[in-house]
């Protein structure tokens, strides 16, 4: 079987993951890594047997995908390149600075029958996928996502850096469309929001309560979705989640079990499932669209919250 030629374009923290991975997978040929570091570059490449370049032409008709892991700033002008060279693109969240640009890329993916996946991780998540196989009707839903300060992806405020994450996540469980929005939050350390809460109204009638923060004492990553009598808890860092519900007793109590998943690495299934969408020219799980719309919410609430506005904005 002929082999999936790939590059891996940014390999800081996590690209260098992404070109690992890569290496693992029986049907595909990592070609080549990209980063303007280069002696990052040449660390890497020796590490998983690939070439380095400093520029990202030099993959031009050499490979048949990529994956995307520079900064938010790029991904429009890089991704554009190679959707115009006819290469399938896994593209790291978000999935780029305006609307318009994700417009123009995802119009470009599908004018041209490419693959455009946005590395919302999360959806690969045991404690995600085994909640969602068993949901009903949910009404409510509550995300956490928090972590201790660090100078990485301070490129962008926490609602695009971390909160996004779950935005993707409740838009997805909600099965619905959002409707309106109302957010608050605050810079701490950086000119950018560092902590933020948003609540979500969705057509069908479901609420969500979104919080995220990047100056919190502890790194917590956690869901909750009350779906009829049941309450279903995710935690994302252990990847195990938990049934609860109301017990036979006179005193009233929740009595949980917990939902059988086998732990697996997200990054290694996200992956995967983009090289499977590239050989079956299928659409992928998260597709230019998900991120389109994940981007859209987290736009619109950093903008509220940028202008001080906390009552309900409609989502366009």
């Amino acid at each position: 079987m002929k082999k999936i030629r790939v590059g891996v374009i940014g390999v800081g923290y996590l690209g260098q993951f992404h070109a690992e991975k890569y290496t693992n997978l029986p049907n595909v040929e990592l070609v080549g890594i990209v980063d303007p570091d280069q002696a990052r570059a040449a660390q890497i490449a020796k590490k998983v047997k690939a070439e380095a370049f400093a520029d990202a032409a030099k993959l031009f008709g050499r490979v048949d995908a990529v994956s995307i892991v520079a900064p938010t700033a790029l991904h429009h002008a890089v991704a554009k390149q190679f959707l115009e060279q006819g290469v399938h693109i896994l593209l790291e969240k978000p999935i780029t600075v305006t609307l318009e640009q994700a417009d123009e890329l995802i119009d470009l993916a599908s004018k041209r029958g490419l693959v455009l996946q946005v590395g919302h991780i999360e959806r690969f998540n045991p404690a995600v996928t085994a909640v969602k196989a068993l949901l009903k009707s949910p009404r409510y839903l509550q995300a956490e996502r928090s972590a201790p300060f660090t100078v990485r992806c301070t490129d962008v405020n926490v609602v695009l850096d971390l909160m996004i994450h779950d935005l993707d996540i409740v838009a997805d469980l909600a099965g619905a469309e959002p409707v309106e929005v109302s957010a608050a939050g605050t810079s701490v350390i950086t000119r950018e929001i560092d902590a933020a809460i948003a609540r979500i109204l969705f057509k069908n009638g479901c609420v969500a309560d979104v919080a995220a923060s990047r100056v919190s004492d502890e790194k917590k990553r956690t869901l909750r979705v009350f779906d009829g009598d049941v309450l279903y808890s995710s935690d994302y860092q252990t990847q195990k989640a938990f049934l609860s519900r109301k017990g036979d007793g006179p005193v009233p109590e929740l009595i949980t079990t917990e939902i059988s998943a086998d732990r697996r690495d997200t990054l290694n299934e996200e992956i995967r499932a983009f090289i499977l969408s590239v050989e079956n020219r299928s659409r992928p799980l998260v597709s230019g669209v998900e991120g389109r719309k994940a981007l859209a919410l987290a736009r619109l609430i950093s903008k509220n919250i940028e202008r001080g506005i906390t009552a309900f904005v409609p989502v366009q």
